[in-house]
Parts: structure tokens; C-alpha cells; sequence
């Protein structure tokens, strides 16, 4: 392992894998190594873990979908039909059959199943770091557990095994509060067995894990229990704001003091292409989200092409007042690009908006592979302005304040304009509308919408139906027809309608 967590695929059983509950034969000969009695030492258990660490990879489908399907952004593309499953969410018009929903639903319980397969086994040997090693398990599947609940609402629950295919087909969805229970007490574990400190970056730490119960019991309107976690994570003193916002999402600023959690990407071609995104050691959601550029590369430079995906609409930029120092490395202005440029030609392509992702656009790197889809720049999947703006609205709806909502608001406000006369009153719009500000681009709004019940400006959003995306058409059959579909998706009479 070098700088960051190194990703490797494990020998792993999985059932509700990237195969879902597909057939799977395990035939070996006699002393050869099988699932069975892989367990054997530390390393067994540490190169596990790190199959389980994988799937975070995945996560650029999260990060894509939760800007399209919110306010901020449209599909995009090269044409009207480039990846239709996005173009049918940015639409609102998605089905059970959408391909990229049930790849949601395979990573996560891809993660799960590799998680499940540690905890299944976690008996078997004793070494020193058992216990932290188990609890970064415990975040992890707890993360794969709250994506899944967010995109779907109730799924099945498991949490002490592997699953065999026979007894994937007896399975039922499991209530969304008590998904909710279980990974917040596992959260719980696992805060009590992790360090403050990650042996590498990329590791899960005790703030990591607190600021995603916190988010979750956020999520779960569960105010003084969120105020509480948050308070911790403040408490701690190990993070803080960066002081100039343009840097945080540099490559040369990975891991940096506000990252409270990050997902380690690193440039490479390992069984990466367009038909297996998911071999990606890079961070495919920068490249998908990035402009097409043309002509002589030297003239894009530091950036590289891209693929003109999840454009920001102006509704959003014109949020950002004058002198908010959000906006540029917020949003990517091309037409001022090209006029400070001249040199630069670029294509438009679908529902060209004039403006990009800059948080995550494609810079040249010494890249093997394509850069669209082997990008090396980590993905921020918590960061401490983040935690305080969840605290804000924590504290702002609990029965007892950890944190004075006011000072946890002024604090991000302060940063983005330099000054302290840009402060605004910590009432729920307010840190909300923050939250938007601070967060484009990184894939929170669709669900902060939701959770929210502010999904009036999101365009072809119905009511009582989009809330939740459908359960996959093709899970429903191989659990034997047995899952009502949610409400508004429903084909067939077992409906929730």
C-alpha cells in the first residue's frame, strides 16, 4: 500500500454481487483455497477488507444521479439518447427497467455481500487490530446500507452472513426505520473501536464514522441524537476549513484538513472500459461530468476532455451573489474560458448550459488509460463544512443544542466571502440554501431535496412516487415476485399503490 488505500478485488463468495442473485458454482480440488478457509491470518482478514473498500469505487453513479435528478443540473451528454438511464432520471421518467438504478443496487449489495462475508467469518482468528478492523467493516456497510435506503427506500436486510441464492429468494424488504436502526447502532460499534487517526489515508476514522451517523440520524429526523454526533466530530479539533476554498478539490490537495471522509481514486487501465466501469481504479464521474474540448490539447491545458455530462443550469449560478468565492471553483463559466482563451474550441453538445462541473473537471495527468474514465482525483465524500452545516440544521431542530446554529453557519459563510459581513440568520432556509451553495456539484442536492420535502423546483418531480426510485424490475423477479414495487412504479397488482 502506498500513499492512498490501495484497491484490489479479494476472493470473494457474492451473492448479491455486481451478479446480483445470479447462479454461482464454487468447485475446487482438494487443498486448493476456497471461500470456506480463506480466513487465516490478519493478512487474509486486511486483504478482505479491502475488497469490501472496493466498491466505494462505485460511487460515481450516486455522485452523477444526485445532480441530475435534483435542481442543479440537466442530463446532458453528447445526445439526447447518450445514456438513456440518465436522461430518463434528469426527466423524471425512469422505470423499474432503468439499468442504472439496478447497477446502484448491485454495487451496494456487491459491498454489502463482501462486508457480510468478514463479519460471517469474524471468529475465526485473533490478531491486534481485530476490532478497528471490523469497525471500518461496519462503516463501510453501514455506507452501502444508507445509499441504498436513499435510492430506494425499504430493501432486505442482512447483516450476519452471506446469503445463499435459495435463501435469496425467501428474503423481504426490510422496513426503511429499521434499516436506519441497524446501521446506526453498528455506527455506534464501530465509533467506539476506530482511531481519530487514519493509518493511511482513505481509512475509516472515528469522525468519519460519527459524521455519517450524524448524517443519518439527520436523515432519520432524529435532531438531538445528530446534534450529539456532530458535537463530537467538532469537539475533536481535528478538522477545520480549508481558508481558500479553490483548493479543495485539487489533485494536489487530496485528503486535506476538512476531509472528514474521502473515496481514494488513482489513475490506471485496470479492466477499466465503458462496458465495465466499475474496473475503474480512476474516478469516472469526473470525466463523464467534464467538457468536450477540441483541437490541440496543449491549448486546454491544466484540463483535460470529457464527456459533457451533468450540466449546471443557471438558476443555480445566479444563487451565487458577486462576492461568494464559491462560484468559479463551483462552476466551470466556458464562455468566459474561451474569451480568456481564445485558443481553446470546445463542442456543445446536449443541453449545453454554458457551464460545468468545475469541482470535478479532468485535469491532464500522466494518464495510461483514457482520462475520461481513469481520472486519479479522489471524490470528498464528507467534508467538514459539511458536518457543520448538518449540525446547523441539527442543533436548529433538536430539543437540546450541542452547537449554537448561528456560529456553525457563520463559520462556512465567513470562509466563502472573507469577511464577516456576508452573515445571515441560522434560521432552516437559510442553512438549506447554504447547503446548496456549498455542496453543487458534489452529489447531496437531489436528496437533501427529498429528505427536505423541497422538490417543488425540481422539474417532472410527482409527488408521493419520485421521492424513492423503483425497485429494480429484474430483483423482484429473482426474490420470486414476492416485493411490491413503490408506489407509482407498479406494473402488476402487489403494489403499494
Amino acid at each position: 500500500m502506498q500513499n492512498k488505500l490501495t484497491k484490489i478485488l479479494a476472493l470473494l463468495v457474492l451473492v448479491f454481487s455486481t451478479n446480483s442473485c445470479d447462479d454461482y458454482l464454487d468447485i475446487t480440488k482438494e487443498g486448493e483455497q476456497s471461500s470456506e478457509n480463506f480466513f487465516n491470518g490478519q493478512q487474509d482478514y486486511e486483504d478482505a477488507l479491502l475488497g469490501v473498500y472496493d466498491l466505494l469505487g462505485t460511487n460515481y453513479l450516486s455522485h452523477i444521479i444526485g445532480e441530475i435528478a435534483s435542481d442543479n443540473a440537466l442530463c446532458g451528454g453528447e445526445r439526447p439518447d447518450d445514456v438513456v438511464d440518465w436522461q430518463q432520471i434528469d426527466d423524471m421518467i425512469h422505470t423499474p427497467d432503468n439499468s442504472s438504478l439496478r447497477s446502484v443496487w448491485q454495487f451496494m449489495y456487491g459491498g454489502i455481500s463482501r462486508a457480510n462475508y468478514i463479519v460471517e467469518f469474524q471468529d475465526k482468528v485473533d490478531f491486534a487490530r481485530k476490532q478497528e478492523l471490523l469497525a471500518e467493516n461496519l462503516f463501510l456497510r453501514s455506507y452501502y446500507y444508507f445509499t441504498l435506503v436513499k435510492f430506494f427506500g425499504d430493501v432486505p436486510l442482512v447483516v450476519d452472513k452471506r446469503v445463499s441464492v435459495s435463501e435469496s429468494q425467501g428474503l423481504e424488504r426490510t422496513p426503511k426505520a429499521d434499516v436506519y436502526a441497524q446501521i446506526q447502532a453498528d455506527l455506534t460499534t464501530a465509533v467506539a473501536n476506530l482511531s481519530w487517526d487514519a493509518s493511511q489515508p482513505g481509512r475509516v476514522t472515528k469522525g468519519a464514522a460519527l459524521a455519517l451517523l450524524g448524517k443519518i440520524y439527520l436523515y432519520d429526523e432524529k435532531y438531538d441524537e445528530a446534534a450529539t454526533a456532530f458535537q463530537q466530530v467538532i469537539a475533536s479539533n481535528k478538522y477545520e476549513l480549508e481558508t481558500d476554498f479553490s483548493t479543495i478539490f485539487l489533485n494536489n490537495n487530496e485528503n486535506n484538513k476538512e476531509s472528514v471522509f474521502e473515496i481514494q481514486y488513482s489513475i490506471g487501465v485496470e479492466g477499466a472500459s465503458y462496458d465495465f466501469l466499475q474496473g475503474s481504479e480512476g474516478n469516472v464521474s469526473a470525466g463523464f461530468m467534464s467538457p468536450r474540448f477540441t483541437g490541440d490539447k496543449s491549448n486546454w491545458a491544466p484540463y483535460d476532455d470529457g464527456n459533457t455530462f451533468s450540466t449546471p443550469v443557471q438558476s443555480l449560478v445566479d444563487l451565487y451573489v458577486a462576492e461568494d468565492t464559491r462560484l468559479n471553483p463551483t462552476i466551470f463559466n466556458m464562455e468566459a474560458y474561451v474569451t480568456a482563451n481564445p485558443a481553446v474550441t470546445f463542442d456543445t453538445r446536449n443541453e449545453y448550459t454554458g457551464y460545468y462541473n468545475h469541482k470535478y473537471m479532468v485535469y491532464q495527468e500522466s494518464n495510461l488509460g483514457d482520462p475520461r474514465i481513469t481520472h486519479g482525483n479522489n471524490y470528498r465524500a464528507i467534508r467538514y463544512s459539511d458536518v457543520l452545516l448538518m449540525a446547523a440544521e441539527a442543533n436548529l431542530m433538536a430539543t437540546a443544542q450541542k452547537n449554537d446554529p448561528q456560529d456553525l453557519l457563520d463559520q462556512v459563510r465567513d470562509r466563502a466571502f472573507g469577511d464577516e459581513n456576508h452573515r445571515v440568520p441560522a434560521n432552516i432556509d437559510n442553512i438549506l440554501l447554504e447547503r446548496r451553495l456549498e455542496l453543487a456539484g458534489e452529489g447531496d442536492r437531489f436528496f437533501d431535496q427529498v429528505r427536505t420535502g423541497k422538490t417543488i423546483t425540481i422539474p417532472g418531480f410527482q409527488n408521493d412516487k419520485n421521492e424513492v426510485f423503483p425497485i429494480p424490475r429484474l430483483e423482484i423477479e429473482l426474490a420470486g415476485n414476492r416485493w411490491c414495487q413503490n408506489k407509482g412504479y407498479a406494473t402488476s397488482t402487489c403494489s403499494t399503490n
